[in-house]
């Protein structure tokens, strides 16, 4: 049986996108229930604390104050800018085609993730196109925007690699925070953390309503046709889908 799961750390980019530039501080916060985050920074609220997960203030996760156990300085990756075309060349000309789905089974196998899921979140952000960028500026396969990407390590958010690595990571967190909820922690990608510890759950946003339910249809699209290719060769595998779409 396939294991893909297993809680990550944010930040940790070193090894999956590229050599090392140089690496800052940040902070793993332990919490009660097992679970750790990497942060940029904290600060203190009333009875809670507001770990931030980059540099901005704008993607954060509020914490109980007495469920954090421990906290300890780390170093976060920085990466390297990709070497320059060669001259008379366009980038274009010297990219090699880049095999998506095998970046999304690397990745995914780093960081235990299924890659049916994370190539689900690839559809409905991008659609596939490595240079797509959104109304908002979000930029990519996973739709990066360039404070998140950068905070993150990327340089590029149209290499391939780069983006996928970046977008993994954060999502892995968000996993790891809502306790492997699917639902909550798309809701998150999508419209912020922020937005889903506000609500208690998945905004009501018609977009992100929208993008949970489209996201979770495809990767339970893929899982079944999954199934039904082993069933050819193992009659009894199950086809039940794998992810429950959030409730009108």
């Amino acid at each position: 049986m396939k294991t893909y799961r297993k809680l990550a750390l944010l930040g940790v980019l070193a090894g999956l996108v590229g050599p090392v530039a140089a690496a800052r501080a940040a902070e793993r916060v332990t919490l009660r229930n097992g679970s750790a985050l990497v942060c940029d920074h904290q600060k203190n609220l009333d009875g809670q604390v507001r770990l931030y997960l980059t540099s901005s203030d704008e993607n954060y996760l509020d914490v109980a104050a007495a469920d954090i156990v421990a906290v300890e300085t780390v170093r976060s990756a920085v990466v390297l800018p990709s070497a320059a075309p060669e001259a008379g060349l366009s980038k274009a000309q010297t990219t090699p085609p880049v095999d998506i789905p095998a970046l999304l089974h690397q990745v995914g196998a780093q960081h235990h993730l299924d890659p049916d899921l994370l190539a689900s979140v690839v559809h409905a952000e991008s659609d596939g196109r490595i240079h797509a960028i959104s109304r908002t500026g979000a930029r990519g396969l996973m739709q990066l925007m360039p404070a998140t990407a950068k905070d993150l390590g990327v340089h590029d958010s149209f290499a391939a690699e780069q983006n996928i690595a970046g977008g993994t990571a954060y999502l892995d967190a968000l996993l790891m925070y809502y306790h492997e909820d699917i639902a909550l922690a798309l809701a998150a990608y999508n419209a912020g953390p922020a937005a889903v510890d506000r609500y208690h759950g998945i905004p009501p946003y018609a977009e992100t309503r929208r993008y949970v339910e489209r996201v979770i249809h495809d990767f339970n699209q893929r899982k079944l046709r999954e199934a039904q290719r082993q069933s050819k060769h193992a009659p009894w595998v199950s086809m039940a889908a794998v992810a429950t779409a959030p409730a009108n």
